[in-house]
């Protein structure tokens, strides 16, 4: 896309499942901060894993987004459109010399504290078939995040040389995401308190491939009574739109927006126009997770 304008967010699903509270947070939160600084609200959807995505989930998905009139701008992005991008931001790193191969497990990684320490970098032998890593520095990668504050992390530390393809040949997200927020010029990024230390993997990315770093901010995740992040793997309850006002209105409760016990019943357009004149991202808890009480 060509040009940005002052303010463009989105909402990135994964269609594994429908639409649930906790992915309406998300959707919610980007989508008042988008219009509230009169900007765009873009939809993406991160379909790069078929195995995990049942058919007809992503049009599931934008239904749901409708009837709660959460209604984007412009065309759909579907990552699975989106490949020959991720294999030119790929080509451009190889180039550079910054990717290697590496065949290590996911329990050798355990192995080592969760943290990668890098060792297929310097191996002697070559790894066919094996996942492709970026090379981290030992530099801090620091940003602001809008709700969490000041934040940093030592990458070749704290989390080591990451993968761009897995061994399966898919591309991770972490590619992905950072490829298509330049695409679709993104300038600000908000979403859920569990993808906070993805951040610096992608900026530090960003940097690599020389785009422009767009401004985040962190919500809170809802969380089950067992303190699990709602999910389809978690059987999380779908959304319901026909109970739209009532969510609307937790999901703004859930944000710290205190919105008027007598918006419950408010028409969903009535609420939304509330909410977006009354948006104060610093009025949401810095929390990791909240428990989420169903409807």
């Amino acid at each position: 896309m060509n040009g940005r304008s002052s303010y463009i967010g989105r909402f990135a699903p994964s269609p594994s499942g429908p639409l649930h509270f906790g992915s309406l947070l998300a959707a919610l939160a980007s989508y008042l901060d988008a219009k509230a600084h009169n900007g765009l609200w873009l939809l993406r959807m991160e379909d790069l894993d078929p195995a995990r995505e049942p058919k007809g989930t992503a049009d599931q998905i934008l239904n749901c987004l409708d009837q709660l009139s959460l209604h984007w701008d412009g065309e759909v992005v579907y990552q699975s459109n989106r490949l020959d991008a991720y294999a030119e931001a790929l080509h451009i790193l190889q180039s550079k010399g910054l990717i290697y191969s590496c065949d290590c497990t996911r329990q050798q990684i355990q192995a080592m504290g969760g943290v990668y320490d890098n060792r297929c970098r310097t191996r002697s032998d070559k790894v066919i078939g094996g996942a492709l890593r970026l090379q981290t520095t030992k530099t801090q990668i620091c940003f602001t995040d809008s709700i969490q504050g000041e934040q940093s992390q030592e990458l070749f530390y704290e989390c080591g040389d990451f993968v761009l393809v897995r061994k399966d040949g898919l591309f991770a997200y972490q590619l992905a995401v950072v490829v298509d927020d330049e695409f679709q010029g993104i300038t600000d990024v908000v979403r859920g308190f569990d993808l906070l230390d993805s951040t610096p993997r992608q900026i530090y990315l960003q940097q690599c491939l020389r785009y422009t770093q767009p401004r985040y901010a962190h919500i809170p995740v809802a969380v089950n009574s067992e303190g699990q992040k709602l999910s389809k793997q978690h059987f999380a309850d779908a959304i319901d739109p026909l109970q739209a006002s009532q969510l609307l209105y937790r999901a703004l409760l859930f944000l710290g927006q205190q919105p008027d016990p007598a918006l419950q019943s408010a028409q969903i357009e009535d609420l939304l126009t509330w909410a977006i004149a009354r948006w104060d991202i610093q009025a949401v808890p810095k929390l990791a997770n909240i428990l989420h009480e169903s409807v």
